[in-house]
């Protein structure tokens, strides 16, 4: 802790980057954009810290000298090691990524989703792991950062005495796309955008089923999912196999697309379609405000509370709902015109100063009270 500029205690963030390694992922992108507004918050100085091995690190990030394995299998049981001596005297350290190790320090830990909490048998032992390390931290101590209501009530469920605050996320920026058609097929064809990786939680197999009905309806419309592979591949795959083969003809799984190609498929996109059987908050709703797309979505987790009256929404399990919605969204101007005037109010809900006025709020509400009862 220092003296700001104007004489406001400056507070000590120890801060997770370790979802910045790798693969960017919609975490990673969320932890890029806060890390990145953070550094110019004047009343903020953050102590980058990692507990993976595995990641790289420049000369600035802290590393906790333990695998974040073995890390996870001892903080799921107990408080030991306490990482304070490796954190440069935080006045908060802030886990970034469901997961912040004990200290003395006041604790902060981010939690994007509860999907993992509630289906254990279909996440991975890592994850499984990480959920146990959280529910132990909210049980001492910890405050949970939510990234939206729905994420929070679904918490309170899993941990009903924890001490959880929302602070909504910001619409990330998004890259000029790409000059040209990435992708030959889509040249001049009019589609449905599914930005989603291939997992059971995205519900994917029931947009291929209403696409069905919705390729009978719209002549040459094509159904792009976005999106690298994950745990539902085959459950995709098995809904195209039903469709005749000339709609199956029609649907398009692109695998991993990089930022560029991404912002190409939103920008040409004639609708979004989100179908989740639950979100914790949801960027690519904000990636098609900001480009005018229409949004046709379940009414599952926090797809309501981001979406607003910007999408068509029905229930994750209703196949012709979902189609209908969709074919109005593809077919009727004036349905579009009203979802896309809907996104343009709704996108100035979710900006960065807010967040950035959030986060800082709730930074200093736990270090304050921990700094004066160091004195």
């Amino acid at each position: 802790m220092r003296q700001g500029d104007e004489g406001q205690r400056t507070i000590d963030v120890a801060f997770d980057v370790g979802p910045l390694a790798g693969r960017r992922t919609g975490i990673g992108a969320a932890v890029s954009a806060l890390r990145s507004h953070l550094e110019h918050e004047p009343s903020i100085r953050l102590l980058p810290y990692l507990t993976s091995f595995r990641a790289p690190r420049n000369g600035e990030v802290r590393r906790l000298p333990l695998p974040a394995m073995v890390a996870h299998r001892l903080w799921a049981h107990t408080d030991r090691p306490r990482a304070d001596r490796w954190l440069g005297g935080a006045d908060v350290v802030h886990g970034t990524n469901y997961v912040v190790p004990p200290t003395v320090a006041p604790r902060i830990v981010s939690v994007y989703d509860c999907w993992f909490l509630a289906h254990e048998s279909q996440a991975h032992p890592d994850v499984v792991r990480a959920g146990r390390v959280l529910l132990r931290s909210l049980e001492h101590g910890a405050v949970a950062h939510a990234s939206s209501h729905a994420t929070a009530a679904a918490l309170l469920e899993h941990s009903p005495r924890a001490n959880v605050r929302v602070v909504h996320l910001g619409a990330l920026p998004l890259p000029p796309p790409s000059p040209t058609c990435p992708i030959a097929e889509l040249d001049a064809r009019p589609y449905v955008l599914a930005v989603a990786t291939l997992e059971r939680r995205k519900n994917l197999p029931r947009l291929v089923d209403a696409f069905a009905e919705v390729a009978d309806t719209v002549p040459d419309v094509r159904l792009v999912i976005a999106g690298g592979d994950g745990d539902d591949r085959s459950g995709v795959d098995a809904a195209i196999d039903r469709l005749p083969p000339a709609i199956a003809a029609r649907v398009l799984l692109t695998g991993y697309v990089d930022d560029e190609v991404r912002s190409w498929l939103l920008h040409h996109a004639n609708v979004l379609a989100y179908p989740s059987l639950d979100e914790g908050f949801g960027f690519p709703l904000l990636d098609a405000m900001q480009v005018d797309l229409p949004i046709v979505a379940s009414d599952a987790g926090s797809i309501p509370e981001v979406a607003g009256a910007a999408g068509l929404l029905s229930a994750p399990d209703d196949v012709a709902a979902l189609a209908a919605n969709l074919i109005r969204a593809l077919t009727d101007d004036q349905v579009r015109s009203s979802l896309v005037a809907a996104g343009r109010h709704q996108l100035e809900q979710f900006t960065w100063a807010a967040s950035m006025a959030g986060m800082t709020a709730l930074y200093r509400s736990l270090a304050d009270p921990y700094l004066e009862d160091l004195r």
